[in-house]
């Protein structure tokens, strides 16, 4: 009987995609669900299918836990429970952020946090004067730190002054390269992509409207926006690139689920495309 069970239990997992079989995993940026509860953003999540999750410090964790937010503040107790709800909806926690510390006295909380609930990378914006220090506290905790471009004057709008931060120091140290920011910026986000190879930890990933449309430059459905998507895959698989594609939907907050089906469908059809 035991055997028979373990076949049924293999037949009903979800086939992988070629995308995944190949190294590259869609997460879900908490944030494209702020405006609920983190425990019914783990629903979303795992209603589109999406296994991953990067939890933004500060979403309202909702449920039994009613206001208490995400982040270094909760006890072990909730780490453990919300670490075990996610993992009842066969989701993984894989990353945090943005965190932008207030100080410096910050950092070990953060990165103690992260260790305690195995995630892989923090996405941050750090400061550049506390280079050394999340240097020091990424080798100490085995956690990488993938740093996100907020447009200017966010120190990171552009990748050179990453790269002038993080050249020179650990593999753990690279970027959160969100996409569409760059393009907000007027940068040319396939040459974004080049000057960081080798240094990308993760993606906020999307495609955005023109300038002119209604709304101006906000998300849509990948594919059907201004950004080069194809192109943007083929740099990312050309270089190599094994990691996380955080979906950061910013658009439609209050019924996005349908576009994010759209977007994921697009994804897989790429990739499968791709020679």
């Amino acid at each position: 009987m035991a055997a028979v069970l373990a076949v049924a239990a293999v037949s009903c997992s979800p086939k992988q995609t070629k995308a995944e079989k190949y190294g590259w995993k869609l997460a879900m940026q908490s944030y494209t669900f702020h405006k609920v509860s983190f425990e019914e953003a783990l629903d979303k999540t795992a209603g589109l299918g999406i296994k991953y999750i990067e939890a933004f410090p500060g979403h309202r964790l909702g449920g039994k836990w009613g206001d208490q937010v995400f982040g270094y503040g909760m006890d072990e107790q909730t780490r453990k429970e919300i670490l075990d709800l996610a993992s009842s909806k066969g989701v993984k926690i894989v990353g945090s952020g943005v965190f932008v510390p207030s100080d410096s006295s910050e950092w070990e909380k953060e990165f103690e946090f992260a260790k305690a609930m195995g995630l892989e990378y923090i996405s941050a914006e750090p400061p550049m004067a506390d280079w050394d220090l999340v240097e020091k506290l990424s080798d100490k905790y085995g956690i990488a730190v993938s740093v996100h471009n907020h447009p200017k004057p966010s120190t990171y709008w552009t990748p050179d002054s990453l790269l002038s931060a993080v050249s020179s120091r650990s593999s753990r140290l690279g970027s959160c390269a969100d996409v569409g920011h760059w393009k907000r910026c007027g940068l040319d986000h396939l040459d974004c992509l080049r000057k960081l190879d080798g240094r990308i930890i993760s993606l906020h990933f999307k495609d955005i409207a023109p300038e002119d449309a209604e709304g101006g430059p906000h998300d849509v459905i990948w594919g059907t926006g201004v950004l080069d998507v194809p192109s943007m895959l083929r740099i990312l698989k050309d270089q190599g690139f094994k990691g996380y594609f955080a979906i950061e939907y910013e658009y439609n907050w209050d019924n996005s689920v349908p576009d994010i089906k759209k977007c994921i469908e697009y994804f897989n059809s790429e990739f499968e495309s791709m020679k």
